[in-house]
């Protein structure tokens, strides 16, 4: 779209240093669009961009709070270490993260919600940027709702004759989890060698939430507890703390430049995440059939762990095939585990999954003349996954008399393999007028090989080959300074991975999910206008309606597997479901914002978001489309000094009625309320909130804030966790 959010409404009390700002006129540099940074108002897409310094103010605990602050991105929550984002309808394997330029995501991202977004260290990113609407030209497979980028801190280089040395220390407590978190980072620069490191560790312990709001299916009347090698439902002395949601978090990131000459520079760049077990908290708050005992004793995650290895290339030498040149090396691991027990068995089951992902992409930029410019690129993707299973029947406590025997895996051994070429090209018709358009050709392949020991498959080898190829269309217009005009066109794409074509796991009760090797693509076709106005240097409205075609979608589905609609699977005769490419589905939406600039220091903002989302049945008829969020949005009202910062803001949503809820949601009675028929509905809520910051010195700053003042107990559309009460936050940053 246009300008996106010519000034996002976060941004208007920040000093941005990538910036530069004349009344409301913002022309900040984004790289997210095309890979290359230019000015915001030059690309037709909607851009919101979420600067380190909004993070310090705002204080977020994980990545995706830092998103969900935004107003406009929601975030799915199943447990506290977690958070999923949902934008224009689309998440999980619909939305893709990059990395400094590097696809984060891998062959085994799923559409159930993913958690991934949390291995980043918010401390440690230099600014965020969403890119909204299809961006697969640049991209590739899996951005159709929307593109997250992440730039992490740079290292810097000195301009003087001795070496630059900076850096800062952050400490934060927040009351409703009692947190702890610790960060620092530390800049050495020289002429040529540059080096930042940054570390930061937190503890998070069991989440308190609300006292004002519905009870039923909110609360945590119960908890398991092994006691003499049997499990047993203890009853919860305070049903408000939400007992298992508990976890900690470690991250770490080195980078190191050198600059071989004035057009030259080498980055290597380390990242390492990890955490604690983290207990899968929406699957232990259900009971039995009977609703009289837990249904687990046991559902959690084992470390999620994710390393990366980056080497940057940057060249700038002005020659017949490019000016600017980006090569983005890079090879990184993951690796994720569950681990679940019902409740009175001894038979604890472990899959285990492991990720090694090869990334290449070669990124140029040329510009022919004043009015022409070139973006291309090729980019080569592989991932290899290693799948493992066990089984592990528990003694006491689990000693080492426990004995483990193999088990079935969660996927097949298998790769997952990307090839593309692309190119965008931006024609400056006028001073006034400006058309973007590009291409990308995508060529994918999927091997995979079945271990017939648990399941007899009626194959050993899958093997898929396609390509697709996608495009976009934008143009902006200015009429005059105070008005923008932006129309854009895009289509995006989304190539089955491991988890679509090849994964066996029990999705829901007595329910089963198996491969299905004739998946292809799913595409999508989106179409969006945006109107921007300002009013001399104190007001900004902006509006934005869009709407995406997703075809050939791929959905969970009734299947047969060996010619049966049912089968065995851990001791339970299930029916069979797969993943297919049997559906169409369409969402539509407006955003819209006003920025207001009053004397004295005072501001005003909001942002609100309303989508509608529908999916294709079996059957003809429809349903809504499951992440489709329900309206929401934030309004600030902000007091600035030279050293002091003021802001009061709400953030809101809308109720999601029973009959707006798909039938997967439908059946998840165990989180939502209950509305006056009985059936399940997520209420509306809001929650009022206070933050400051104050700046003693040039070398220390203390943040205090109250969130959800009013301390309302409410669940977040689609979470199966309860967020936070009433909750204190303090931290104070040292700089040198």
């Amino acid at each position: 779209m246009l300008v996106g959010l010519l000034g996002s409404f976060t941004s208007i009390a920040q000093e941005k240093t990538d910036s530069i700002m004349t009344g409301l006129e913002f022309k900040t540099i984004i790289i997210s669009a095309n890979r290359w940074e230019q000015l915001r108002g030059e690309t037709p897409m909607k851009v919101l961009s979420i600067s380190s310094k909004e993070v310090l103010f705002e204080n977020p605990q994980t990545a995706a709070d830092m998103l969900g602050e935004s107003g406009e991105i929601f975030i799915q929550k199943s447990q506290q270490s977690g958070g999923s984002p949902m934008i224009r309808g689309f998440a999980t394997n619909r939305l893709l993260m990059s990395v400094d330029g590097v696809r984060m995501n891998t062959a085994i991202f799923r559409s159930g919600n993913i958690q991934n977004v949390i291995s980043l260290d918010p401390l440690a990113i230099e600014h965020t940027e969403v890119l909204f609407g299809p961006g697969s030209v640049m991209y590739g497979s899996d951005a159709i709702g929307g593109v997250m980028y992440f730039a992490t801190l740079k290292p810097q280089f000195s301009t003087a004759g001795k070496p630059l040395i900076t850096g800062k220390g952050m400490s934060r407590f927040s009351s409703a989890n009692n947190e702890i978190t610790g960060h620092f980072d530390v800049n050495i620069g020289g002429k040529r060698f540059a080096s930042v490191t940054s570390f930061s560790y937190s503890r998070f312990s069991d989440l308190c939430m609300g006292t004002n709001g519905p009870s039923e299916n909110y609360l945590r009347p119960f908890y398991v507890q092994r006691i003499n090698n049997a499990d047993a439902a203890i009853t919860n002395e305070n049903p408000l703390l939400q007992v298992g949601t508990a976890y900690s978090q470690m991250n770490l990131m080195q980078k190191l430049a050198y600059k071989v000459n004035n057009h030259l520079q080498l980055t290597y760049a380390f990242h390492y995440s990890t955490s604690s077990d983290n207990n899968r908290y929406d699957n232990l708050i259900r009971t039995n059939k009977t609703g009289d005992k837990p249904r687990s004793a046991e559902w959690y995650y084992g470390p999620q762990d994710w390393m990366m290895n980056h080497l940057n290339i940057t060249h700038t030498q002005k020659n017949i095939m490019y000016d600017e040149m980006n090569i983005n090396l890079a090879h990184q691991f993951f690796e994720e585990s569950r681990h679940d027990r019902d409740f009175g068995k001894t038979e604890l089951r472990n899959r285990i999954e492991k990720v090694n992902a090869f990334s290449a992409n070669f990124d140029f930029s040329k510009s022919l003349n004043e009015k022409h410019h070139l973006f291309y690129g090729l980019e080569m993707v592989y991932d290899d996954v290693n799948s493992t299973g066990t089984n592990q029947y528990i003694t006491a406590n689990y000693n080492d008399a426990d004995s483990t025997v193999a088990g079935p895996s969660r996927y097949p051994m298998s790769n997952w393999q990307s090839y593309a070429a692309y190119v965008n090209y931006e024609y400056k018709i006028s001073e006034k007028v400006i058309l973007s358009a590009g291409a990308r050709y995508n060529l994918y392949l999927l091997n995979a090989e079945f271990d017939t020991t648990f399941y007899k498959f009626p194959y050993t080898n899958v093997e898929i080959n396609n390509g697709n190829l996608t495009g976009n269309l934008g143009i902006i217009y200015h009429p005059e300074k105070s008005w923008s005009l932006g129309v854009n066109l895009s289509t995006g794409f989304r190539s089955p991975n491991v988890d679509d074509m090849g994964k066996v796991f029990d999705s829901q009760p007595h329910t089963v999910m198996v491969p299905n090797p004739d998946l292809k693509a799913e595409y999508a076709y989106n179409g969006e206008v945006t109107l921007a106005k300002t009013f001399g240097n104190f007001l900004r409205i902006d509006i934005t309606g869009f709407y995406t075609q997703l075809q050939d979608a791929m959905v969970r589905r009734d299947f047969t597997f060996n010619g049966q609609d049912s089968m065995l699977y851990d001791g339970n005769m299930c029916k069979v479901q797969a993943v297919q490419n049997a559906a169409n589905a369409h969402v539509y939406g407006i955003e819209a914002g006003f920025e207001l600039k009053l004397p004295n220091g005072i501001e005003a903002l909001a942002r609100i978001n309303y989508q509608k989302g529908e999916e294709e049945q079996d059957d003809g008829t429809t349903t809504p489309l499951r992440h489709a969020a329900p309206l929401f949005g934030t309004a600030h009202f902000t007091y600035v000094q030279k050293k002091f910062k003021l802001d009061f803001y709400l953030n809101y949503s809308a109720q999601v009625s029973y009959g707006d809820m798909t039938a997967s949601e439908q059946s998840k009675t165990y989180m939502y309320a209950v509305d006056g028929n009985g059936n399940p509905y997520s209420p509306a809520w809001y929650t009022l909130n206070l933050k400051a910051m104050y700046r003693f010195t040039d070398s220390f700053t203390l943040n205090a804030g109250i969130e959800n003042i009013t301390d309302q107990r409410y669940r977040p559309y689609s979470s199966g966790m309860v967020s936070g009460g009433r909750n204190f936050v303090v931290s104070a940053v040292a700089r040198f």
